[in-house]
């Protein structure tokens, strides 16, 4: 049992020292309300610290938004800082977030939470937090008055089962960290994401072959317009439709058409998935440098067959297939899971709960950790007002239909899209309940 020299049933437990967890702590703060944070690894930083044995990073990653459409408003990065930082500036970003408002000295480091459960009944219980040391010293608990869950979605390999076996490496990109692993070798990357298309990058230089294989068109968005990052160019409000049709028409005037190099013609809408923001993917495959694949029909050996019927040798296939949300110390009811992702009240609070939040469960195009420090911002105001007249409406509203977060596109039904939301839409909305609750 936790021995403490204080009582924890006050407090708030923060699973997390990411930049959601990072930013839920500073809300907290402001807000007066004490907290406790627990942080497997030994410092902040999340994914974004390479150090952190749960991180995906690699050696060549950088932010695919750009420094200003993505950083905390109140602690803006240094003029110094590249316009796509690499994940050293972020690491160190979020080294002097932590150092800036003192939030280290409230987690407890090299801490694993095993178990997170109610105790007692009503929309607001106690909440039992188990965890474990140093790698798996005794088990402590403790009760804490409420829960915000921030371990990030992005640790979680999604790995896709292939038919057959192959005799070369089998690996997913939560793996890979430098491009020294193709040094002569030929390689496949399966998935053209954010990631897929990075690390194909990588692999140019070192690789005998690159080849990527897909099972869908993209929308491929350069990194620079008119000499500024993308994504502070235009912002025009339009009709979902007419943005999709002149946006569409835009792209193609800077990047051509990706199907001439061998992808399938997207059967979706732009913004209908996540697009790929990418300068150099289109300069290689125009060079020769990657070539693109169908989808893999099977494994036999160090041959894959694709599903055109096609056929191809490989030393290593690696696997860009994206992550799966990973919340394992909590029951799944609890988060009123339901299909792909639990469904949260703006993604954000679980409906039977007043007292358990959910930090960064969103993905948008251009969402930022600004997004994230507004909902850590609401959550704060949330708990601050629990047994009052405005808790009290809000849980109302929590209880109701939920609002439309999509901004009138319609997106894929897949598993990293299930809890994907329209930037200007969500956080709308985010900003007028957490006015309500000020």
């Amino acid at each position: 049992m936790f021995n403490s020299t204080h009582d924890t049933r006050d407090r708030y437990a923060v699973i997390g020292a990411g930049p959601s967890g990072l930013a839920a702590a500073r809300n907290l703060q402001k807000l007066g309300l004490p907290f406790t944070g627990f942080e497997t690894y030994s410092d902040v930083g999340g994914l974004w610290n390479i150090a952190n044995p749960r991180s995906t990073v690699y050696e060549s990653a950088h932010l695919i938004s750009s420094k200003r459409m993505t950083e905390f408003a109140e602690f803006p990065m240094a003029d110094s800082v590249a316009d796509y930082p690499s994940h050293r500036e972020l690491c160190g970003y979020f080294a002097a977030f932590a150092d800036r408002f003192g939030l280290r000295a409230h987690y407890r480091f090299n801490t694993r939470v095993l178990q997170v459960e109610p105790v007692g009944e009503g929309a607001a219980p106690l909440w039992r937090v188990r965890w474990s040391e140093g790698g798996g010293g005794e088990a402590r608990e403790a009760l804490f008055k409420g829960v915000i869950i921030a371990n990030g979605t992005l640790a979680e390999p999604n790995m896709p089962r292939f038919e057959g076996r192959f005799e070369g490496e089998l690996l997913h990109t939560s793996a890979y960290k430098s491009a020294a692993l193709f040094e002569d070798k030929r390689v496949l990357v399966v998935g053209a994401g954010n990631s897929g298309c990075d690390i194909a990058v990588d692999a140019v230089h070192r690789a005998r072959k690159v080849d990527i294989s897909v099972r869908r068109g993209y929308y491929f968005v350069p990194k620079y317009v008119f000499g500024k990052p993308a994504d502070t160019v235009g912002g025009l409000k339009l009709p979902p439709w007419l943005k999709q049709k002149i946006d569409s028409v835009i792209l193609q005037w800077f990047t051509g058409d990706p199907v001439r190099f061998g992808f399938p013609r997207p059967d979706y809408k732009m913004y209908e998935s996540h697009p790929v923001v990418n300068s150099l993917i289109l300069h290689h495959l125009g060079h020769g440098d990657i070539g693109v694949k169908a989808d893999i029909a099977r494994f036999e050996g160090k041959t894959v067959y694709f599903k055109d019927g096609s056929q191809d040798d490989y030393d290593l296939v690696l696997a860009a297939t994206g992550y799966k949300l990973h919340y394992p110390f909590i029951a799944r009811e609890l988060l009123n899971w339901q299909g792909m992702a639990p469904q949260l009240y703006l993604n954000i609070f679980a409906p039977r709960f007043d007292n358990l939040a959910v930090m960064g469960m969103i993905e948008a195009s251009g969402i930022g950790w600004q997004g994230r420090y507004e909902q850590a911002e609401l959550i704060a105001r949330a708990f601050k007002a629990s047994g009052s007249d405005k808790g009290a409406q809000f849980a109302a509203r929590k209880a109701g239909p939920a609002p439309d977060l999509t901004g009138g596109f319609k997106y894929l039904k897949l598993e990293r899209m299930a809890y994907y939301v329209h930037k200007d839409t969500y956080r709308a909305a985010v900003r007028a309940a957490s006015a309500e609750l000020a």
